[in-house]
């Protein structure tokens, strides 16, 4: 439209270029005209706000198809295979590195009164003070000329002492449990979820835990041992409140009757007193640390749920005899 108005305006002003002749004769009218003329037509399909900005724009149009190379689909489902991996990768490592979980698990608070414990308890006191009584009496007198063997005189069996001694054998043992269920509430209320979690440990199923990794003898050993002592500290730290709060008991007994009799000084009761506390406690760290060292032997020679508690009991028991008789022979100290 732009060229045909072009050409209007140039017949309105030059009449004479309408004949055939002239139109014909003249180059100069043809290649102006055929150049404005295209120029029109390319100038009219863009835009008036854009020619200042960007120009005259060229245009070029193809009709052949995209052409792709021929591992293009293995190279796509190759990278969106790499892709499905880095996220279960990413995944693993969310899971492997993700926050610790501590469960603490609380027993009852009168554990020790339910069945199966209490007659565990009742049977192992009574067996500690009736069996020394079954033991044949060997009070044989010999004499040396003549070598002639006395009657043995028969003995009564006091039924009524060893009875008193397991009943209070039995107290003692359910108060040092109950004791220590106060110090697991009491653990798990002023210190950290992570350090209550290690006292409450189950340590026979975390030494069984610790068997699977597959590590070496002495960090396997050094590892159980110190699960062993923090699962073993609330429980010989309630033996030994109890063994004080009984000999503070005793003591005050004995200052209640020396006042009647005046035979005791106050002075040696408290001295009497702090020594029996200083030897509660020696008892009670032997115990602690060669339970610990025992349930590491245990664990390493043996099964590992099996032997770490062969090996606690063994070190619970021998830790305070083997103390004793060091300080005895090195200090001449008696516990």
């Amino acid at each position: 439209m732009a060229g045909i108005a072009i050409l209007l305006d140039l017949y309105r002003k030059n009449p004479s270029f309408c004949s055939q002749e002239s139109f014909h004769s003249s180059g100069f009218f043809s290649a102006s005209a055929a150049a404005a003329s295209a120029a029109a037509t390319v100038v009219a399909g863009t835009p008036f706000a854009s020619r200042f900005l960007f120009g005259n724009p060229k245009v070029s149009h193809c009709d052949a198809a995209a052409a792709f190379p021929e591992d293009y689909l293995s190279n796509v489902q190759r990278l969106s295979e790499d892709i499905v991996k880095n996220v279960k990768n990413l995944k693993n490592d969310a899971l492997k590195y993700a926050v610790k979980e501590y469960k603490v698990e609380l027993k009852p608070l009168y554990s020790a009164f339910e069945l199966r414990p209490f007659a565990m308890t009742t049977l192992r006191s009574f067996l500690m003070f009736y069996l020394p009584l079954l033991e044949p009496a060997t009070n044989v007198e010999e004499d040396d000329e003549d070598f002639l063997q006395d009657t043995p005189k028969e003995q009564h069996v006091d039924l009524v002492v060893p009875f008193k001694k397991s009943v209070k054998q039995i107290i003692r043992e359910t108060t040092v449990v109950t004791t220590r269920r106060v110090l697991e509430r009491l653990a798990v209320i002023y210190v950290s979820q992570r350090m209550a979690w290690k006292l409450l440990k189950d340590v026979p199923k975390s030494a069984v835990r610790k068997s699977q990794r597959g590590l070496p003898t002495t960090v396997y050993f050094f590892r159980v041992s110190r699960t062993t002592f923090r699962g073993h500290l609330l429980g010989v730290v309630a033996a030994a409140l109890v063994q004080t709060g009984i000999e503070i008991y005793r003591c005050f007994c004995r200052k209640t009757n020396s006042e009647e009799s005046d035979e005791v000084n106050l002075t040696e009761q408290t001295k009497l007193l702090g020594k029996k506390i200083s030897d509660i406690t020696i008892r009670c760290g032997a115990s602690l640390v060669f339970a610990s060292i025992g349930a590491g032997i245990g664990a390493v020679l043996f099964r590992p749920s099996v032997g770490q508690w062969i090996g606690c009991a063994a070190g619970d028991l021998a830790g305070p005899i083997i103390v004793s008789v060091c300080l005895e022979k090195a200090f001449h100290v008696n516990l």
